[in-house]
């Protein structure tokens, strides 16, 4: 008896898990993967100002978007694997991050410390407002699974803008 199984027909590929119909499917994996896009611009600016951080307040702030890269690195993961859980396909190159993302690069030579940590405040502030968006579409699919990791999502953000903001006063 062969154990190769054949392939996987389109209809059945085209199946949506979870019981969402194609155009909840559609959205949710339109936002989500806009935030992926986000999530992951915003860690590799994190982690560009974490790598050419120098000042008085250098170890300091090092640390500081050190830890916060990896907690921004932390949700990717559970982002894209979420819009697979849905039925939905995600980020599948840096080129469509570039065409999704809302976090602005900075590609500057040399930015002052205290300018870097209000970029970061502004970029985490505005990542809430998306992830808020984001929270209202999954809602309007009574997708709850998205919408608790949202809340998580949100709490985490606002926390490193507060200690953004804290840090620059």
């Amino acid at each position: 008896m062969s154990t190769h199984t054949a392939p996987q027909s389109k209809a059945a590929k085209a199946s949506v898990p979870d019981g969402f119909n194609t155009e909840e499917v559609k959205s949710l994996s339109s936002v989500l993967n806009a935030l992926l896009a986000d999530v992951f611009s915003l860690y590799l600016k994190t982690k560009n100002f974490h790598w050419h951080m120098s000042g008085t307040h250098f170890r300091d702030y090092h640390l500081l978007l050190d830890e916060q890269a990896s907690r921004i690195f932390a949700i990717s993961d559970d982002i894209a694997e979420r819009v697979r859980k849905i039925g939905g396909t995600t980020i599948r190159s840096i080129g469509h991050i570039a065409r999704l993302q809302r976090v602005t690069d900075n590609d500057q030579e040399f930015v002052p410390a205290r300018d870097m940590l209000l970029e970061l405040h502004s970029d985490n502030r505005a990542l809430v407002e998306s992830l808020r968006a984001a929270h209202e579409v999954a809602s309007k699919a009574n997708d709850f699974a998205t919408t608790s990791l949202i809340e998580v999502w949100i709490d985490e953000a606002e926390r490193r803008a507060w200690f953004l903001f804290e840090s620059t006063r």
